[in-house]
Order: C-alpha cells, then structure tokens, then sequence
C-alpha cells in the first residue's frame, strides 16, 4: 500500500514526471493544499504522453504540460458545475411541480396515488414503503406534522411526501406510472411526444446532476446510458454519450420551461468555453472530450 506524502513531496512527483511549475513554487504549494494532489491528479490526466490511455500508465507528462494549465482545467470544470447546477435545479423543481399536480388533479380522489396500486406499479410502492417513507420521511418536520395533527394518515399527500424526493426519485414515481397517457401529457409540456426519449433525456439530466452534486469531474463526463435522436438533438455514434449532447438535452428542457432561461444557460455555457478559447491547451481538451465545437 502506497504511503501519504507531503506537499513539498508531491511537487517533487510532479517535476520528476515532466511538469512545469510555471505559477511559482509558493503558489503550487497553496494549490496542492487547497485542491488536494489527488483530485488535481484527475485534470493532470489529460495532460500524460499516454493519455487517453487508463491502463499501464506512464504518468509521465508531455513536452509542456504546465500546471497552470491544468489549473485552469479544473476552474473550467468547477465553472461549468456552478452553471449547470443553476439550471438544473430549475428543471428539477418544475419537473416535481407538473407530476405531482398532473396526477394529483387527474387522481384527486387518491392524495396518497402514490401508494395506490391503481395508479403506481406494486414494485414501487412496496419499496417506497419499506425503504424510503417509513425509515427516512417520517422524521422530515412537515411530514411529521401531517402525522401529528391526522394521526390515521399512513402517509402525507403527494404535494407534501413528493416534496422530499430526490429528481432521481421523482423520475422513478414518473417511470413506474401505470397510465401512459398522463406521463405524455407531462412529457409534452417539455416539447417531446416520446415518453421513452423524454426518459432517457430526463435519466442524463439526472446523471448531469448527481455527478455535479458529488463534485466529480465534469469535462470527461460520459453518459452510462446512450441518448437517443429526438426533438433536442440528432445523434450520431460519436456523440450519443457525451457532456455537450446532455446540455443541448438540458437546454432543450429549460426551454419548455423559460425560453428566457434557455438563452440564459446558452449564453453562459458559450462565455465560459470562450473564456478558455485563446489557450490552445485547454481549447483542444474541450473539444476533443466535452463535444462542444467553437466557431
């Protein structure tokens, strides 16, 4: 098992394989002590004479490579997370807002619709029972208010549980649905008539931001699962996985929502990949991992 180092160590690892210094000794050091070597090791990545390769690594770094530069990278990265997050949690509460109002009005016999068998398939409900709402909501204050005050509810209304629940739970309730019509009506209300593609762009908004809540690396992002061609984009082989195609996805969305805040996160995305356009270290990285094509 490898040993810790210190920072005046890790330096050393990092001239020793080829890196320039070129902000100064004093200001690597800050730098190693803010950001930490591991998690900067991860933009130095681009920068090794065998990258891409993650196999037998030489960890050696090519003619050049500066740790300004890869600085800059992981301000590029951590730039983009703080816009994509913004825009995100917009999509986020709008997408909660229409499920629980579209099936709370078209079920408003049923407040609780989302245990009711009838209207959700048995495999949700009995999971949500058994691991989320008994074991995790009942200490959330509202909820625990409900209980207090109708104390022969098993649960609280949609409009008051929903509230509690991740995007990605929020999507699990939109997927497991029994009544297709009501999830093309709130797939509709986003511009997309295929429930299967409105999933599947839903499903990389949600991977977009759990990678960015968890603070892991965002310029090499790719999707786990491919996107489909649809009303947001039309895909090729080369781009079915990668960060550009989400945030055309995601702006796509926040269209059907503001188009003043789809031109907004347009504008934004543009400026800070401009931003970085006069470095050519940095312009190539962006272009050959993100997608994202300058003009």
């Amino acid at each position: 098992m490898k040993e810790s180092t210190t920072i005046e160590e890790q330096l050393r690892v990092l001239t020793n394989r080829g890196m320039t210094l070129d902000i100064g000794d004093d200001k690597a050091k800050e730098i190693l002590g803010d950001i930490g070597y591991f998690r900067l090791g991860f933009y130095c990545f681009p920068f090794e004479k065998s990258y891409p390769q993650k196999q037998k690594r030489s960890h050696l770094y090519r003619k050049g490579a500066k740790i300004s530069d890869v600085v800059n990278l992981y301000y590029f990265d951590m730039d983009l997370r703080n816009i994509l997050v913004k825009y995100i949690n917009r999509i986020e509460v709008n997408f909660r807002t229409k499920v629980v109002y579209e099936v709370s009005n078209k079920y408003n016999n049923s407040s609780t619709w989302f245990v009711d068998p009838s209207i959700m398939t048995r495999k949700y409900i009995d999971e949500f029972d058994d691991k989320v709402y008994t074991t995790t909501f009942k200490r959330y204050r509202i909820i625990k208010l409900h209980h207090d005050k109708y104390i022969n509810d098993k649960y609280a209304p949609a409009w008051k549980t929903l509230e509690f629940l991740t995007f990605g739970g929020v999507l699990t309730i939109f997927k497991n649905l029994k009544d297709l019509q009501v999830r093309e009506c709130i797939a509709k209300k986003y511009g997309v008539r295929n429930v299967e593609i409105f999933e599947g762009y839903m499903n990389s908004i949600v991977e977009i931001r759990n990678t960015c809540a968890h603070g892991r690396v965002l310029f090499d992002f790719t999707l786990a699962k491919s996107l489909r061609n649809g009303p947001a984009l039309s895909i090729n082989n080369s781009n079915k996985n990668i960060l550009n195609s989400v945030i055309e996805v995601i702006i796509f969305i926040l269209k059907g929502i503001s188009e003043n805040r789809a031109i907004e996160m347009r504008t934004e995305i543009n400026n800070l990949f401009n931003k970085h356009k006069s470095n050519s270290e940095i312009k190539c990285i962006i272009e050959n991992c993100t997608g994202y094509k300058y003009s």
